[in-house]
Order: structure tokens, then C-alpha cells, then sequence
């Protein structure tokens, strides 16, 4: 990757903090801890705009790097309330207001003294991404918005920023890899090592509007497009990274239930991915309304549409699969699906975001064989009623998303793990993909 403004601004970031929320999109979520910090402390401050939500990040370092990278550690995590910043379009002013809260909560555990050194960054993610498809004079509004009010607080505010695909996908990677320790650990003997290549995870990051695979090729990277490099503690890296746009759980959701519309159209939808019994009414319009939708409403259909859930299976994997375009790779052997390049695969994955909130509903994060989280998910949402709540308490996820969301995420999974259609065999395969407890949606 060339070096841009942005850009320069997350190395200089990376080389203060670590990987501290550079990364601003994939984040491990911890639980803030009260503790008394030493003076030579420094801090910094990271937005992730996401899709669906935003969270502000506060992390803290030693003065002193090792091998020119900070060795950090998160102080909170924060949800600000309220939907994600691309949400207030038509009130632009309210983005900003929005973000007032859990500054404050991040302003009262940094010293006074530090506060105006504090880096604060907000990095905004596919659904700023499609508001600017769809209208760039909003998203600028928006981000003028986040921008008058970030900076007039009493912090270091280095800017407000629209993340590129690559960008979010390989600040994931190194984020996950950091948490795990395998980019550097402290050893027995006192000292700071660098565990073997090796040991590397690949990433695997479903947001809301997008989804980004970033890892380390058992191969060269003959696309340079898709190549990200970048040196942690002394040590260079090269990953393979893409962001798969529209291919988040909610443009998900929202393409699935078009390409039911027009296959179907009626008043009655009947939703094979939705439990049997299960019954809601949604708008027809706002439905459309996506970049990622390239299609019109068919004729004759009412304003509202009651959707309707089978609870078939089968036919919900075959729905969900025609969202994926296998045939554009046909004949190409680096390829997953929709004709993007990837090269072979190796080791360990890690899926977070709505990968784990998917399969933390439904009590499959323990690393699972896929025979049994299938079995697991469609006995679950099988033996759902009506009469039970479709959302339960504290949960980032309903019942009718988990079991649609689940084929979803075992889809996206399988397609780039071996490059193509799952086959019914997969199902029945050790998965070597763990729902790691990662980030935000």
C-alpha cells in the first residue's frame, strides 16, 4: 500500500501505540478496569465507526517501545448510543452530538495533564462507505459534524477518516494477532520475543455492510492490489487482504430478502431462513435503497410486506448461496467467489465481529466441529415458537438473524477457506475457523 495522508496518519499512530486502535475497526472487547496509572503512561483514543454502531476505544502504553513499537494494553471500551454515524444523514449534527458520552467516560480515567497529548482518531467504515456511494455530499456533512466536535475537545485530535477495505481488513489481522501474542510476547526469561511466522492466524471480519479475509498466503501475492506490508517490533509483513463491500450481516439480510421478493413477489414472503412461525412486517421501499441493491421493487407489490418464516434448511443455504457469485471464478484457481483473486490459504483463522456474535447466540464459540454447529443451529431455530421473545436480553443479535445470519457466516467461511462453493461434505468437516471474541459489528 502506498502511503497516504491517512495512511501516514495510522503508521505514526502504530509506531506511539502499538497496534492500539489504529486498527479502529476490530478491537478485542474488554472490560474497563479501574487502576491507577503510572505517570509515564501515554494514551490514546480510537472511534470505529462501524455500520451499525459506534465504539470508542481508550488504550494506554509505557513511554519506553520495544523495538520501536508500544506495547499496549485497552483502559475502555465504550458503545456510543444510538445507531452508526452514516445512520444520521439527514441530520448531520447529531453524528457528532452522538460521540459526547463515552468521551467524557475516556476523558475522566486520563490525566488532566495528558489529556491534550491524547491522539484521538475516528475511523469510519463500510457504511460511511456506502453513504458516499450513495450520496457524498451527506457523508461529508457528516464527517464535518464528527470533525467540529472531536476537535474541539481537550484531546490531540489527529482526524476523522473514511477507511478503505484493504486498510480495515489488515488493521483486523494485526489486531487479532496482537491480542493472541503472536506478534510479540513477553517471555519467562524478561524478555520480549517474536514468536514463529508460522503461528500467524488469518482474519476474518464480518461487519455490518462488509467483510474483509486478511492473511499470510502459503504463496506469493501476484495481485499487489491485494498486498498489505507494514513493520511491527522490528519485524516486516506481508498479508493478502480484500473487503468483500455489501457482504456485511445487514446488506446480507437486505439482499436476501430482495432476491425473495423477486423471485417471489407477493404480499406474503414466505422466508425459508426464518423460523416456522415466525411472522413481522417490513417496508418494501427502504429496502432498495442500498448501493448494494441494483434492482427495483416488481410491480403491484403494497408499501409493506409480511414476511413469513418456513424454517426449510435447505432451501435457506440455497437462497443464501445465490448471493455469491461461484461461477465468475470457473476456471481460475486463486479465486473465492465474485471473481476476486485470492491466493491459497494457510493456517488458523480467526472470525469476529458478527461471526461471533452469530455463534455466541446460539453457544457455538468453543471451536465446534461444523457438523455440530450445523446441527446445532437448525435444531435451534427449529424448535423455536412464536410464543418465545425473538430477542433476548443484552444480545447484539435476534432470533430470525441468528438463524439466518448462521448458513451466512458458514457460507462466507467455507467460500474462502477452500476457494469456491462449499459441498455438502463441509458440513460434515473439523472446522479450523474459531469465533474469536473480537470487536464490533
Amino acid at each position: 500500500m502506498g502511503l497516504s495522508r491517512k495512511e501516514q496518519v495510522f503508521m505514526a499512530l502504530l509506531g506511539a501505540s502499538g497496534v492500539a486502535g489504529l486498527t479502529a475497526l476490530i478491537l478485542l472487547l474488554v472490560e474497563a478496569a479501574s487502576v491507577l496509572l503510572p505517570a509515564d503512561l501515554k494514551f490514546g483514543i480510537v472511534f470505529d465507526a462501524g455500520s451499525s454502531h459506534t465504539s470508542l476505544f481508550l488504550y494506554q502504553w509505557p513511554a519506553d517501545k520495544e523495538n520501536g513499537t508500544g506495547v499496549v494494553s485497552q483502559a475502555l471500551a465504550c458503545q456510543v448510543e444510538g445507531p452508526g454515524i452514516s445512520s444520521y444523514a439527514s441530520d448531520p449534527a447529531q453524528a457528532g452530538e452522538s460521540l459526547q458520552g463515552c468521551l467524557e467516560e475516556a476523558l475522566v480515567l486520563i490525566p488532566e495533564a495528558q489529556r491534550r497529548k491524547t491522539p484521538t482518531f475516528l475511523g469510519a467504515t463500510a457504511g460511511m462507505r456506502l453513504l458516499r456511494q450513495k450520496n457524498s455530499s451527506q457523508a461529508r456533512d457528516i464527517f464535518a459534524a464528527v470533525t467540529q466536535v472531536l476537535g474541539r475537545s481537550p484531546v490531540d485530535f489527529w482526524g476523522a477518516e473514511l477507511l478503505a477495505g484493504q486498510d480495515e481488513g489488515a488493521f483486523g489481522w494485526i489486531t487479532v494477532n496482537y491480542g493472541l501474542g503472536m506478534l510479540v510476547k513477553y517471555s519467562f526469561t524478561g524478555e520480549w520475543i517474536r514468536p514463529p511466522e508460522e503461528t500467524l492466524v488469518g482474519a476474518l471480519d464480518m461487519g455490518g455492510a462488509s467483510t474483509q479475509i486478511t492473511f499470510v498466503p502459503g504463496g506469493p501475492i501476484l495481485d499487489k492490489s491485494t498486498q498489505a506490508d507494514f513493520r511491527l517490533y522490528g519485524s516486516d509483513y506481508s498479508v493478502y487482504t480484500h473487503s468483500y463491500l455489501c457482504f456485511g450481516r445487514d446488506q446480507m439480510l437486505s439482499r436476501l430478502l430482495i432476491g425473495l421478493v423477486q423471485s417471489h413477489p407477493a404480499a406474503l414472503l414466505r422466508h425459508p431462513c426464518y423460523l416456522s412461525g415466525y411472522r413481522t412486517t417490513l417496508a418494501l421501499a427502504p429496502l432498495y435503497e442500498s448501493p448494494c441493491v441494483d434492482t427495483t421493487p416488481p410491480l403491484g407489490l403494497p408499501q409493506n410486506l409480511t414476511v413469513e418464516g418456513t424454517g426449510n434448511p435447505g432451501a435457506c443455504v440455497s437462497a443464501i448461496q445465490e448471493l455469491f457469485n461461484f461461477s465468475a471464478c470457473q476456471g481460475q484457481e486463486d479465486c473465492a467467489f465474485d471473481g476476486v483473486y485470492q491466493p491459497p490459504v494457510r493456517g488458523q483463522f480467526y472470525a469476529f465481529s458478527n461471526f461471533y456474535y452469530t455463534f455466541h447466540f446460539l453457544n457455538l464459540t468453543s471451536g465446534q466441529p461444523l457438523s455440530t454447529a450445523n446441527a446445532t443451529i437448525w435444531e435451534f431455530c427449529q424448535r423455536w415458537r412464536p410464543a418465545t421473545p425473538a430477542r433476548t436480553a443484552g444480545c447484539a443479535i435476534t432470533v430470525p438473524q441468528a438463524c439466518t445470519s448462521s448458513p451466512f457466516c458458514e457460507t462466507a467461511t467455507a467460500s474462502v477457506r477452500r476457494r469456491g462453493p462449499p459441498s455438502s461434505s463441509e458440513s460434515r468437516q473439523t472446522a479450523s475457523t474459531s469465533a474469536g471474541h473480537w470487536a464490533t459489528c
